[in-house]
């Protein structure tokens, strides 16, 4: 019998054999400095594409006051225990009923974190007997929480409608066998690409196929739609979202999560949320931050306004000078290049060391083999020179990039990496 851990001495994953060149630099970095536009890496200060901070929230001096206040006032630990035993509060309740007004629905409940939440509520929506469509492309907590389905589930192409309808046909068929339902699960955004969901055409499906459809919106809510309730309002559809999921990990700058949808299907989730039944509340100081959070989405458009004209000068700019953006339809700003895993070292390393410019780095298996993919987050809290600044550094490092220069930079990495 083999030794469990065998496995792990020999094989360190995609990712993980990159460890010994990318840690502390490309995986795991340490930004350092208030949360800002412009942070501090090893030292030097950088213009920061990677912070999911859409709002300028994070480091606002109204939140770090109400904050403060709450921390002061509460502590880390209040409320103890979970919701149904002794973690409940007056001011959950009165957050959870603002945010399903925000994104008009009948009831929300709280989750403690994004991630585990999306988790729990797929695996307490489901029973063995319904079908999961979800698709390709679709977030590591969504594919986790299909994992735990025990019944069929059936990918679909990205936001390909044909693939979409095909897959529902297959399910329909095996819900009639099983007498069970289908669960359509999409994003609002999509966190790599940037492309919204195609929520108005999937909708368009229900005249068709009995299914209900859930969305994770954490791009999209506090960004998209005219009050910036997310995907769903941006494409006219958000009533006819069965259970919308949003983050607070990104527009409100905190951390927890919420899902909205009819009272009664609300009402089951918050007794069958294994995640939430089985652990501690969110603690208080979140809750009040949180509730101080959706009062400045709702009160105060400018912020939305400015992330959109640091937005539009991000990506105008880009396509100006050829980049491939791709089709985002969202903040969420890639841009594509070709180039192998060590050129992507060497042309990141430039970014950050001469450039001053501080942007995520995605490559294979998360894209395919021979791209590279530096993901932007524009924020409210850039300015037009960070946008100029960027755009001059993009047009340096491509050239590096075509004329050889990242190739031959890479060449030790790359004859090490061969030698294991």
């Amino acid at each position: 019998m083999k030794d469990l851990f065998d496995k792990i001495y020999k094989d360190k994953g995609p990712l993980g054999k990159w460890a010994e060149q990318a840690e502390g630099y490309f995986v795991f970095p340490k930004l350092e400095g208030p949360i800002s536009n412009r942070m501090k890496f090893r030292g030097k200060e950088v213009i920061t594409w990677s912070i999911n901070d859409y709002l300028g929230l994070a480091n606002h001096p109204e939140v770090r006051k109400v904050d403060a206040e709450a921390a002061a006032e509460y502590g880390s630990a209040y409320p103890m225990g979970a919701r149904m035993m002794s973690g409940h509060t007056d001011l959950h309740e009165k957050l959870q009923d603002e945010l399903a007004s925000f994104v008009n629905k009948q009831s929300a409940y709280l989750l403690n974190f994004g991630y585990q939440g999306m988790v729990s509520t797929i695996d307490a929506l489901v029973s063995k007997q319904d079908v999961i469509v979800y698709d390709v492309d679709a977030h590591a907590c969504i594919i986790d929480g299909v994992r735990l389905h025990l019944g069929q589930r059936f990918t679909y192409k990205h936001n390909d409608m044909e693939s979409i309808e095909k897959n529902l046909q297959r399910a329909t068929k095996i819900a009639e066998q099983t007498g069970g339902g289908i669960l359509l699960i999409s994003e609002g955004v999509f966190g790599m690409r940037g492309e919204q969901g195609k929520l108005k055409e999937i909708v368009e499906l229900k005249k068709k196929y009995n299914f209900r459809l859930f969305v994770d919106d954490a791009h999209g809510f506090g960004t998209l739609g005219k009050t910036g309730a997310g995907a769903g309002e941006e494409q006219g559809v958000q009533d006819e979202i069965d259970v919308y999921f949003a983050t607070f990990a990104k527009s409100l700058a905190s951390t927890g999560a919420f899902i909205a949808s009819d009272k009664e299907i609300i009402d089951y989730l918050k007794y069958n949320l294994r995640s939430q039944m089985f652990a501690k509340s969110l603690q208080m100081q979140l809750v009040v931050g949180a509730l101080k959070r959706l009062e400045m989405l709702r009160t105060m458009p400018e912020l939305k306004e400015k992330l959109w004209e640091n937005v539009n000068a991000l990506q105008n700019g880009l396509k100006d000078r050829g980049f491939d953006i791709g089709t985002t339809q969202s903040c969420v700003t890639p841009v594509y290049l070709k180039g192998s895993i060590p050129e992507a070292m060497a042309l990141v390393k430039d970014l950050r060391e001469n450039h001053g410019v501080f942007c995520s780095i995605v490559v294979y298996p998360v894209i395919p083999k021979g791209l590279i993919l530096l993901r932007m987050i524009p924020t409210a809290t850039h300015t037009l020179e960070d946008v100029e600044q960027t755009l001059d550094a993009f047009s340096a490092i491509r050239e590096r990039l075509e004329n050889g220069t990242y190739k031959r930079l890479s060449a030790s990495v790359t004859a090490a990496m061969s030698n294991k």
